[in-house]
């Protein structure tokens, strides 16, 4: 029961038992301020600042007849109106104000989670969290020589801890309660001071709803405010999508895992649309339609693949090169988002080539990208899925069609995911077309059926290697997304950061475990082992292949119980332990449904790892062990990861035969 109770010359904004909002004339914990943004972008990568004149605290209170509340500056300047309907509370400011800051008071020992996909911190405890979709970067830690080296060109494309193609407004209370903002402008979730998470929304009006319950209780609230998950189809959760961007001889390189027992369920080949090679590395030609010199073939390819159950997946994003036979048309038909002093397109360097920003606030452009792209020369023509790419990248110095760009940026995700959605369902083929996207906001999570986790650097590191995963999947799991996954093996390869054979097997270990096993082959294919590189490697991936294979009943059942209950496949332990403070912060392994504990290892060399087990009992399952509750030093070889079972599972046979 959420109350908004007046109070000592204020207010208590009561939930889950809490007063979280104490406003007193003496201590307010609401303030509003004018702000002038000043926003820089390079290749994706933003830096915003701000120009507030001083914020303004309301130390005055009236509470009207309608039970709203008007909170006011001493000397009249600065007010702003409180109303609670139901469980929606609404702070709106008056006049020029344009920025409102909330403080939420937070008790001893309570532990925030959300923020969206966060890929270095499952706790937001002590950080601030800047909410505005972005490249994440390379290495994401400042003062490191990848990311320093990545941000010299002054693009500060290194990244920080915070920088997410995936934010979201959402936060989740170890105490019981949630709240998630409605607003889409640039907000901050700032828990550096502890006892408090204070909300700063460059807006002048603030809509919140507030939920109370466990933390999977919450998790499931807050699936149903975002809307039902897309079921993912069938075919894939029976073996590996397998990446290949070397033109025809993608097609014999298949041939030849297969021949070596491997089960794949998926040929992706990104290139289908032709290569354009940059000093970043192999990238894609950005014209949506078949490249018929790279793969002559296409057509007939696809259908003899589907015709033995392999489904034919390619690559797309919401840009259109300059230099592309695409561009000229939707150019033409004012489909493009235009410049601030002229009607000319707006171009975006995306590194060496310029792209147009198809303006999908023009519902003519948006229904023209969704039937004659995605619609006729992509499911026409063959495909069963895509990399729906990027989303992250508009300028807010461009003219739309309908809005403020201070405003789309972080709803543009949401359109780019609204675009490909409708283009299957207008095919009536929604939950049987695989298409994947890394960015997002509120709204997302009921277009998009399944997230990956970016462009992780090939290698082990803290910030931005292979551990990052897990944290994107249990953060994003939290927030109303049910299935993630993640490039098998690492994307950014820069600066002679390339794979080791001891990464890849650690990466084939870690998707097994996972709603979709996909691989790929990264941004310099030529300077990085592959899946099929060794001996070594295409027998580690025949194996996980087939375990992956192995576990689709499995999955098949988590599928059904995120459409029934909105828990994700992948979840963090406290969803099912929330009165075992121990898991509040633990982000390096995961349940794997409430039935499979995994425990990937993510540091380079080694051959063991620590894993925690909550109450009940485990079976581990290369040995057939049973190990107690409490923390543990697990051998961990190279082909037998820490992974842990219910030995009264339902499939506790299926897990069992894993390691037979």
């Amino acid at each position: 029961m959420v109350q908004l109770t007046p109070c000592e010359g204020g207010f208590d904004l009561h939930l889950a038992g809490r007063a979280l909002l104490r406003h007193r004339p003496d201590c307010p914990s609401i303030s509003v301020a004018c702000g002038d943004p000043q926003v820089v972008m390079v290749r994706g990568n933003f830096r915003l600042s701000d120009r507030p004149v001083a914020a303004r605290p309301l130390s005055a209170c009236e509470v009207r007849e309608d039970g709203a509340v008007r909170l006011s500056s001493d000397d009249g300047t600065a007010s702003a109106t409180v109303q609670l309907h139901g469980a929606r509370l609404t702070v709106a400011a008056a006049g020029a104000q344009n920025r409102v800051t909330l403080d939420f008071a937070l008790g001893e020992g309570d532990v925030l989670w959300g923020g969206g996909e966060q890929m270095s911190y499952l706790a937001l405890n002590g950080r601030n969290f800047p909410i505005w979709t972005s490249e994440p970067g390379v290495g994401r830690e400042p003062g490191t020589h990848l990311t320093d080296q990545a941000s010299a060109d002054g693009s500060f494309a290194g990244g920080d801890y915070w920088t997410t193609n995936y934010p979201e407004p959402t936060v989740l209370c170890s105490a019981g309660w949630a709240l998630s903002l409605a607003n889409a402008e640039y907000a901050e979730l700032d828990a550096r001071e502890a006892g408090r998470l204070r909300i700063h929304v460059w807006s002048g009006e603030v809509v919140i709803d507030l939920f109370e319950g466990t933390p999977a209780e919450l998790t499931c609230q807050l699936g149903a405010r975002f809307g039902q998950r897309q079921p993912l189809p069938e075919w894939a959760l029976g073996g590996a999508i397998v990446g290949l961007k070397q033109g025809e001889a993608s097609f014999d390189r298949l041939e030849a895992l297969i021949e070596a027992g491997a089960a794949v369920s998926g040929l992706w080949c990104e290139d289908w649309v032709g290569i354009r090679e940059t000093s970043f590395g192999r990238r894609l030609f950005w014209d949506w339609q078949w490249n018929a010199e790279r793969y002559p073939d296409l057509p007939a390819r696809i259908a003899a693949l589907k015709a033995r159950g392999i489904r034919f997946l390619g690559y797309v994003n919401p840009y259109l090169a300059v230099d592309g036979p695409l561009y000229p048309e939707a150019a033409a038909k004012g489909y493009f988002a235009r410049q601030i002093d002229s009607d000319a397109p707006y171009a975006v360097d995306f590194g060496e080539f310029y792209a147009g920003v198809v303006d999908f606030t023009n519902p003519e452009a948006a229904e023209w990208f969704a039937e004659e792209v995605i619609g006729k020369r992509m499911l026409d023509f063959g495909l069963d899925g895509w990399m729906a790419d990027f989303g992250e990248y508009l300028p807010t110095d461009l003219r739309l069609h309908d809005g403020d760009p201070m405003q789309e940026h972080n709803r543009w995700p949401v359109r780019w995911a609204e675009v490909n959605a409708r283009a299957v369902a207008s095919r009536g083929r929604t939950g049987d077309v695989l298409w994947f996207m890394r960015a997002g906001h509120t709204g997302v999570q009921a277009h998009c059926p399944l997230l990956w986790a970016g462009d992780q650097s090939v290698d082990f590191s803290r910030h931005d290697g292979i551990g990052t995963v897990i944290t994107a999947a249990l953060s994003s799991g939290l927030v109303g997304n049910a299935f993630s996954h993640s490039d098998i093996g690492g994307y950014t390869s820069l600066f002679g950061n390339v794979r080791t054979p001891e990464l890849m097997l650690r990466w084939y270990e870690l998707g097994a475990f996972g709603p979709v096993f996909r691989t790929h082959e990264g941004n310099r294919p030529d300077d990085n082992l592959q899946i099929d590189s060794t001996a070594e490697l295409i027998e580690g991936f025949v194996r996980w292949s087939r375990v992956h294979a192995a576990l689709a009943p499995y999955a098949r059942h988590l599928v059904a119980a995120a459409q029934a209950t909105g828990l994700p496949a992948q979840r963090a332990l406290f969803l099912h332990f929330p009165d075992d403070a121990e898991t509040f912060t633990i982000q390096d392994q995961y349940l794997y449904g409430d039935d499979m504990m995994v425990a990937p290892v993510i540091e380079a060399g080694a051959a063991e790892r620590r894993v925690y087990l909550p109450e009940g009992q485990w079976r581990h399952l290369w040995s057939g062990q049973d190990y107690a509750p409490g923390w543990h030093d697990v051998p961990a070889p190279i082909g037998a990861p820490p992974v842990f079972y219910r030995p009264d599972s339902a499939f506790a046979s299926l897990f069992g035969s894993l390691a037979q």
